[in-house]
């Protein structure tokens, strides 16, 4: 579908970019070159592809987008600024400070719009794949032949860096191989990093990476060019059984004279003087702080009607649906409440003889015993269900041809699997578990403390809880992952003795809507 764009809507390019300068250059800290570089790639994403309403940012059906690469999120904030959503200007000028809604990486307690906290690379666009299968799996769960309620995309704006986390690539490859169709990652391609140019360190083909994911890639050769990029989103958009990469080609803080497509331009203020240049090479006045063009705001207010109206449409059909399909619906009301079902904790079995049972084992007891009642239970394990104990027995695999079963195969992926995991609890309607050895937590530590940081209430179950591991030897003996995991703010550890604690271990898990949980269990009877 072909996109007109006026000089209103390059007018709204520009006030994102003054903006996001300003906010940094008050702030005296933080990123300028993201947001100058990617103002016209999150402009046309929000004005005509993303759905969204800025009076209902939580609305159950609406698009999800993740700004994997946190540090620019003076672009984010100037964005839902624009949208009218509630970010006033007052907090758009306090950006980094104490107790403002714009703090220097993205935080969803704080940020109205945010779907996720973001910052540390990877983690944006590994959870964001969490998102996308929770979205096809629910799909596949509660839409009939005469009602779509759950028919949304996931969007994730990432970074050089991003793409060279290893989760990502972990994250890739899984999405890739479920066929994801209605995620997209938009990468921007502005070859800096802190210590400089990209060539210092990468030479990946990074396009023949993601077909080898099994992703399409589609390219932008110009980020300020705004029909390209409709063009280029309008094809994402159409799903053809495959998550999507857009490569963009944008400059780090384009436009300014003596600072666009350097590594300085990165992670610190313009400086006065070159703000003053930059506002003169775009056109706009020198001496205007946080300056939004009147015809820019009525723009922006003609987009958020339109996302009203779409969410309106969406709640309109929802009743019906929730009409024609009381107990699904109400089904869906209560897993987006994170309510249990009354009396499910009858389900939880008692054992007789506690002895020689080891707690992985008394674990998969409990796991399908309450899995009938608690069909909101979706998870596996990083290739060791069988060790594990983690299938649902009763259910089949979560696959592409499958997007309504229960178990997931992670494949040998824990770090991605830890970010999923927290896509999925974000995402809503879904309590994910993810399995383990307990001394791989390591290669999950840093979404096991994002889940902490966004209280989300993801469960591991974390086996081989110690040296009673057998042959396996040191490198299989978890050692100071208790203590270390202890240590966590958030993170709730229970290491029950016997099968009965066991099975009330995975009633406080589940029981939890605050926090992550890890249970920790043995090998050995």
């Amino acid at each position: 579908m072909a996109q007109i764009f006026d000089q209103t809507d390059q007018l709204a390019v520009t006030t994102i970019r003054t903006l996001s300068i300003d906010a940094v250059e008050k702030a005296n800290s933080g990123h300028p070159g993201a947001p100058m570089g990617l103002a016209p790639v999150a402009y046309v994403l929000y004005s005509r592809f993303l759905r969204h309403d800025p009076t209902h940012p939580d609305w159950p059906d609406r698009d999800r987008f993740v700004l994997s690469c946190g540090h620019a999120s003076a672009l984010l904030y100037s964005v839902l600024h624009l949208m009218g959503y509630d970010l006033d200007l007052d907090q758009i000028k306090s950006f980094r400070q104490w107790q403002s809604k714009t703090p220097g990486h993205p935080e969803i307690e704080v940020v109205p719009g945010a779907e996720m906290t973001t910052g540390p690379l990877g983690q944006g666009v590994a959870t964001s794949v969490g998102m996308a299968l929770a979205e096809a799996h629910l799909a596949a769960r509660f839409n009939t032949p005469e009602h779509t309620v759950i028919d949304h995309r996931t969007w994730a704006l990432c970074s050089d860096g991003d793409l060279m986390e290893g989760v990502s690539s972990e994250a890739a490859s899984l999405a890739g191989h479920l066929r994801l169709g209605k995620l997209v990652w938009i990468w921007d391609d502005n070859r800096i990093t802190i210590e400089g140019s990209t060539e210092i360190t990468v030479s990946d083909d990074i396009p023949a990476r993601f077909t080898a994911h099994g992703w399409r890639v589609l390219e932008v050769d110009d980020a300020n060019d705004l029909e390209a990029l409709a063009a280029t989103f309008d094809a994402a958009a159409a799903d053809d059984g495959r998550p999507t990469l857009i490569r963009v080609r944008s400059h780090i803080a384009f436009g300014a004279p003596n600072k666009q497509d350097t590594a300085e331009a990165h992670g610190a203020p313009l400086g006065a003087d070159e703000v003053r240049a930059t506002k003169a090479a775009y056109g706009w006045p020198e001496s205007e702080d946080f300056l939004v063009p009147q015809e820019v705001r009525e723009r922006c207010r003609e987009v958020a009607r339109h996302g009203k109206e779409a969410r309106q449409a969406w709640e309109e059909m929802a009743a019906a649906w929730a009409e024609a399909e009381s107990e699904l619906a109400e089904e869906w009301r209560r897993r987006l409440e994170r309510r249990l079902p009354d009396g499910w904790s009858s389900a939880l079995p008692v054992f007789e003889d506690e002895a020689k049972i080891a707690t992985r084992a008394a674990s998969g007891k409990v796991l399908n015993a309450i899995a009938g009642e608690l069909p909101e239970l979706v998870g596996g394990s990083a290739d060791l269900a069988p060790s594990n104990k983690t299938l649902i027995n009763a259910d089949g695999d979560l696959l592409a041809d499958s997007p309504g079963s229960r178990n997931i195969r992670f494949g040998i992926r824990e770090h991605a699997m830890g970010a999923v995991l927290n896509g999925m609890v974000l995402h809503g309607g879904i309590r994910p578990y993810g399995g383990t050895f307990l001394v791989f937590s390591d290669y999950m530590r840093p979404a096991i403390r994002l889940a902490a940081l966004m209280e989300q209430p993801a469960i591991y179950v974390f086996t081989h809880d110690s040296v009673w591991v057998g042959e396996d030897g040191p490198t299989h003996q978890p050692v100071e992952h208790i203590m270390a995991l202890r240590a966590m703010p958030g993170l709730v550890v229970l290491r029950p003795a016997d099968a009965n604690e066991t099975a009330f271990a995975w009633k406080v898990a589940l029981e939890r809507v605050d926090g992550p949980t890890a249970l920790l269990l043995s090998r050995q009877g």
